[in-house]
Parts: structure tokens; C-alpha cells; sequence
């Protein structure tokens, strides 16, 4: 009983409620807490103290936003459960009470915690404690409930409070709705976002998953190029070397280029033999071999071309040689080793393009040398031979009478041409032009300097070029055919100057100008000249010993011509009358000894295998016999003794300069007869 009289005076008011602090409305209002007391109610499916906007788990907006359906708005909420109780006017009885209704008994109930209703007890097991009060003692002990306001004072109050804040209460609930709209966007949007999220996760760990895989291929790819790197090196050509060979002009980057295939190809070819069914070799193979057929045309144009311009006129070939084919020696080596039968043709036509180039050139030199004025000496210039009685001319190729302006006896400035520094011949027009008179020896080395060096720029041209194909034998097969008309233009040149002159120096200076040349061929090592300066001299040394015969012949027709006995007659010598009585040195004497320190100065130096002692012997002896014969024409002793000294003080004089063992021999004998007679 004590609780329904309990629970009543707070269910059903007996009197009028007391106001409300806030207007109410009937309308269910959301957002808002209860008026009793208690927690204020949170919105659902927001979670304070975590935001949906959280990156942390790609799972967070899963538990931020609740899975359950919200509310229309408008409908009626529940009360959370075990919030406390709304203890206010009941919405039912004011509405009855505004419309004029009867009023209704509240139905009184209890509810427990989860807000259902619960039925009065029929028993009691609560353990009370009246302290000792009756009943009725005890319930007017206990405190007082609130006064209330009459139902229909609350009821006319709730009303103008309403009516007074309808528009504030209709703008409330349209932003309300406006809220409840935006917050569906961004629910939207939130959705939506951590959808894109969840993509955009997906889409890294997929990147990271491919960048692990591009890492493990990339390390792979570094060990089997590491591994393989060299191998394809070695068999693969860079488009830029197909390019320069198939397409660019012939120079040192060709050459370059060049090189690079042929490494390639000796290391295809080995691993083909290796190997022969590797299909990287395979599918390289013929593209190099193509290559190489390009390269081998390209080079065969090249050289061919070279070969025609050696033909032009007025070119020289030397500079071709230097600039065209020696610069680019390694093109004809290529070629001799991948065509050799086309390299054999080419060097052919090599050789009998230089061989009419050196041929005719060497033959127009020739004609200009032949213009050049050379004292022709005949046997009016022997000695015993009275040069008075000459009745040609005294130049090579003339025939005129003129007065001798040479000595045939004496070497004078001649020996300069041994020791000349010019080591470059005269040129063909300079020898056209030229005015002045020679002896032989100058159009003789001139000649012989030009063969001499371009046969050797010749010998070391063709062991360069050609030395891959050719062995030291083939060489000089290649030059002999090269030069060997030129050799024999250069042998009738020497014939021609020596044949039919009798100047002994000059045919000597020409002797020791191919022993120079000798030397200088060795110092080149070119040997396949060799044979050519052998057959000069053999031209040039039997030639010398004719003349000294010739000498030694007319001393021995002067000697027998002589009287025997003494006479006052004049002996005739080949300048003149000599006096019986006088003791002076003879003009022969003269002669003869100019003649043999010419012989002597250009044999200071010769060895013992030369013929020159020998003829330099016999030429001494004829003289001394020729010289005492013609003593004996004076009957007194004393003068006769005085003038064998005197021709003999006079050789020794012209001798005293002498230098070499054959000279030093032969002016030790005459001083040794100048000494016996000198008394």
C-alpha cells in the first residue's frame, strides 16, 4: 500500500505542476536531454573519443558510423535505458484537459531499471523500518511532495509559450533537418572517403608488393648481366661502328671501326668452333659476315681510287702513299685477310701503276740531266799526251773549239761533292736551266740520289703496306718489279758519263759516290738495292783501271820515245820542249803528281781489297822509269842527281797533305828518292 501512495504523489498530480524553466513542446524533440537528471544522452553511432577520420587502421570507419537505421526525424525516441524516469505532466491530460476532455486516472505502474512495467507486489519482502511509528505516523512523518500548478494553468501557459515561440521552434527544426541533411553528406562523403581510403591502401601495399618484385628482378637482372655482360660484349656491334663502315667516309674512324669488327669477328668465329650451334652465333654470324662484304667493297673503291690518282699528272706519289694508304695500311691488311685473291689484284695493279710512274719520271730526269754542259775529257787529257794537239770540243754533247777551262790532273774543289750536306738532288727544271759546265760526277750523283732515295721511301712503303701478305722474299720479287726498269734508266745513265771519257778523278768520285750511297742503303736497311750499286760498280771500277792503262800506256810510248844516250836535243813532253841542261821539275811532273794526290785523297779511306794500290803502283813505276830515262839526257852527273830531286821534292810537295795508309806509303817512297838524290 505504501507504494502506490508513493509512486502516485509523483504519477498523478493533485494540484497544478510547477512551471517549466524551458518551454515545451509537444513535438518530440531530438538533441536535447530530458529535463530530470541523469547523463545527457549521446548521438548515436558518433563516438567521442575516436573520429572516423583516423588513418591509423584502414578499419577505423567500419566501427565509426553504426550499421543501425536512424530514426525518421520526428518519430519517438526511446528513453536510453537507465536513465532516470520523466516525472512531468502527463501530454495526454494536458491535451484532454485543453480540449475539454473528462479527465483520465493515470495509470500508475513502476518500472525497473530497463523501463518495463512492473506489477505491484502482493507481497512485501522489503524489511521496513517504521521506527517504532504507526502508519499513519510514519507516512505524514515522511517530506512533503511538491506543490503543483493546476493542470490547466500549466496547460494556458505551454500554449502562449508556444504559440509565442512557434517560429522559433519551426526555424529550430528546419536547421535541424539541414543539420540531419549535412550530416548525411558527410556521412556520404565520410563513406565514400574511407572507401577510397581502403582503395588507395590497397593500391600502396600493391605498389609496395611490385616494388619488392621490381627489386628482386632488378638484383637478379644485375647478377645475370654481370654474368652475361662480357659474352654479348663480345659478339654485338654498336649501330654507330655499322653505320661508319656501311656509310662513312674512309678515315680513322673507319680504321676504328674496322678494328672493332675484326676483334668481333676472330671472337665469333672462335666460339662458332666452340660452339657451333649457339643461336646468339647463329643470328650475329651473317650480319657480320655482311658487314664484312661491305667493308671489303668499301675498301676496294677506296684503294682503286688512290692507284688512279697516283696517274694523274704532275702527282706526286709520295704523298699519296704517305696520306692515302700508309695513314690506312690497316685497310689493305683487312682486305688481304678476308679477299685474298682481291688484294693480289689490286697489289698488281699497284705495281705496274708505280712501275710506268717511277719509269717515267726517272726518264724525263734523265733528259734533264743530259742538258746540263759536262767536260767531255778524251785522250788528249792522258798523261805523255800533248793537250795543244786537241781538235774537238771540251763539253759533253758540243763540238766546238774552244780554249780548256778545267784541269783533267787536278782534284781542286771537286772532292766537295763527298762532302756535300744538300742530301736532295736537283730538280728537273733547275737542271734544264741550267748554264754553268761540270764534270761527270755531278749529273751522276744528282741521278743516283734521286733512285737512291725513292727507292727507299719505295723498299719501306712496300714492307709496310704489303708485310701482312708478303714475306722478305715476296717483297723484294714486288720491288724488283717495281724498279727494275728504273735500275736499268739509272745503269745507262752511269754508261753514258763513263764509257768514253778519261777522267780518271771524276770516274773515282763517282766510285766513292756509290759507296756512299752504299753506306746510306745500309743505314736504311733497304739490302735490294744492293744489286744496283753492284752493277755501278762494275761499270765505274773497270772503267778506272782502262784509264790509268791508258796513262801507264801513253808513260810507256813518252819513255821509249827517248833517247838512250845523252843528247843536246830537246825531249818532247806532253807540254813542251824540255832543255837538256836545266834541272827544274818537268810539266809532266806536275801533272803526274796532281793526278796521284787526287787518286790518293779519294782512296784515304779505301781498304785493301780496292784495285787502286795496285794501278797507283804501276802508274808510280812507269813515271820513275819515264823520269830517269829522261835524266839520262844530261851528261852532268851533279845536275842530273839536282834534277831528279827536284821532281821528286815537287811530288813530295804536292803529296805532303796526304792522309791514309796508301797515301802515307806513297809519299814515304818519294821522300825516301828525293832524300837518295838530294847530296
Amino acid at each position: 500500500m505504501w507504494g502506490l501512495d508513493r509512486l502516485s504523489a509523483y504519477s498523478t498530480p493533485s494540484g497544478t505542476p510547477p512551471p517549466r524553466r524551458d518551454s515545451y513542446s509537444p513535438a518530440p524533440r531530438r538533441g536535447y536531454p530530458p529535463s530530470g537528471p541523469g547523463p545527457l544522452p549521446q548521438r548515436p553511432g558518433l563516438n567521442p573519443r575516436s573520429s572516423s577520420l583516423s588513418l591509423v587502421s584502414p578499419n577505423s570507419s567500419s566501427t565509426s558510423l553504426p550499421n543501425t537505421a536512424r530514426p525518421p526525424n520526428g518519430a519517438p525516441r526511446r528513453r536510453p535505458a537507465g536513465g532516470p524516469y520523466y516525472n512531468g505532466p502527463n501530454p495526454i491530460q494536458v491535451l484532454e484537459s485543453i480540449m475539454g476532455g473528462p479527465t483520465r486516472r493515470p495509470i500508475t505502474a513502476h518500472r525497473d531499471a530497463k523501463g518495463d512495467i512492473q506489477q505491484k507486489p502482493e507481497v512485501v519482502d522489503a524489511d521496513i523500518d517504521f521506527g517504532g511509528l504507526s502508519l499513519h505516523d510514519f507516512i505524514e512523518e515522511a517530506p512533503e511532495p511538491r506543490q503543483h500548478t493546476s493542470v490547466h494553468t500549466c496547460s494556458a501557459q505551454s500554449v502562449d509559450e508556444y504559440d509565442n515561440e512557434k517560429d522559433k521552434f519551426e526555424d529550430l527544426h528546419k536547421s535541424i533537418l539541414a543539420c540531419d541533411e549535412v550530416l548525411k553528406s558527410v556521412e556520404t562523403y565520410l563513406t565514400n572517403f574511407q572507401a577510397d581510403l581502403g582503395a588507395v591502401s590497397a593500391e600502396i601495399e600493391s605498389l609496395q608488393n611490385r616494388s619488392v618484385a621490381l627489386n628482386t628482378k632488378l638484383e637478379n637482372r644485375r647478377v645475370v648481366e654481370k654474368l652475361l655482360g662480357p659474352a654479348v660484349e663480345d659478339i654485338s656491334i654498336a649501330p654507330a661502328v655499322v653505320r661508319k663502315i656501311a656509310e662513312g667516309p674512309v678515315d680513322e674512324g673507319f680504321v676504328r671501326a674496322l678494328a672493332e669488327v675484326e676483334k668481333r669477328s676472330k671472337t665469333i668465329n672462335a666460339k662458332a668452333k666452340e660452339q657451333p650451334d649457339l643461336k646468339a652465333i647463329k643470328d650475329v654470324k651473317p650480319l657480320l659476315d655482311d658487314l664484312i662484304h661491305r667493308a671489303v667493297e668499301r675498301i676496294r673503291d677506296y684503294i682503286v681510287a688512290q692507284i688512279k690518282a697516283i696517274r694523274s699528272p704532275s702527282i706526286n706519289a709520295q704523298i699519296i702513299q704517305q696520306q692515302a694508304f700508309l695513314k690506312y695500311k690497316d685497310l689493305y691488311a683487312f682486305l688481304a685477310k678476308h679477299q685474298p685473291d682481291l688484294a693480289q689484284q689490286i697489289s698488281q695493279a699497284y705495281i705496274f701503276t708505280m712501275r710506268w710512274y717511277y719509269l717515267n719520271h726517272f726518264t724525263r730526269y734523265r733528259m734533264a740531266l743530259e742538258k746540263i754542259k759536262v767536260h767531255a775529257m778524251d785522250k788528249y787529257d792522258i798523261l805523255g799526251e800533248d793537250a795543244s794537239a786537241r781538235r774537238g770540243g771540251n763539253l759533253l754533247g758540243q763540238s766546238r773549239n774552244a780554249p780548256v777551262t778545267y784541269d783533267a790532273f787536278s782534284l781542286g774543289r771537286r772532292l766537295d761533292v763527298l762532302k756535300s750536306p744538300s742530301v736532295t738532288a736537283l730538280t728537273a727544271h733547275v737542271a734544264e736551266e741550267e748554264k754553268s759546265a761540270h764534270y761527270l760526277e755531278v749529273p751522276f750523283r744528282n741521278f743516283n740520289l734521286a733512285l737512291i732515295d725513292n727507292a727507299c721511301f719505295e723498299y719501306t712503303f712496300i714492307s709496310t703496306y704489303f708485310a701482312p701478305t708478303q714475306n722478305y722474299h715476296a717483297i723484294s720479287r714486288t720491288f724488283a718489279s717495281v724498279f727494275e726498269p728504273t735500275i736499268a734508266v739509272g745503269q745507262a745513265v752511269t754508261k753514258s758519263l763513263v764509257e768514253t771519257t778519261t777522267d780518271t778523278l771524276g770516274i773515282l768520285l763517282c766510285v766513292r759516290l756509290n759507296q756512299h750511297f752504299a753506306f746510306e742503303l745500309q743505314r736504311r736497311k733497304v739490302p735490294t738495292v744492293e744489286g744496283y750499286i753492284n752493277a755501278t760498280n762494275m761499270l765505274l771500277w773497270p772503267r778506272f783501271q782502262q784509264v790509268l792503262d791508258m796513262h801507264c800506256t801513253s808513260l810507256q810510248k813518252l819513255t821509249s820515245s827517248l833517247p838512250n844516250r845523252p843528247s843536246t836535243g830537246a825531249a818532247l813532253l806532253s807540254s813542251g820542249s824540255h832543255n837538256a841542261a836545266s834541272t827544274a821539275p818537268t810539266p809532266l811532273t806536275q801533272k803526274f803528281a796532281n793526278l796521284l794526290q787526287g787518286i790518293l785523297a779519294l782512296s784515304s779511306e779505301a781498304g785493301d781489297d780496292e784495285p787502286v794500290s795496285v794501278s797507283v803502283g804501276r802508274l808510280r813505276s812507269e813515271y820513275e822509269a819515264y823520269l830517269t830515262k829522261l835524266s839520262k839526257s844530261i851528261s852532268d852527273t851533279r845536275k842530273r842527281e839536282r834534277f831528279l830531286c827536284n821532281n821528286y821534292s815537287l811530288i813530295c810537295t804536292i803529296l805532303a797533305d796526304i792522309e791514309g795508309k796508301l797515301g802515307e806509303d806513297v809519299r814515304d817512297h818519294f821522300e825516301a828518292l828525293r832524300a837518295a838524290f838530294d847530296k
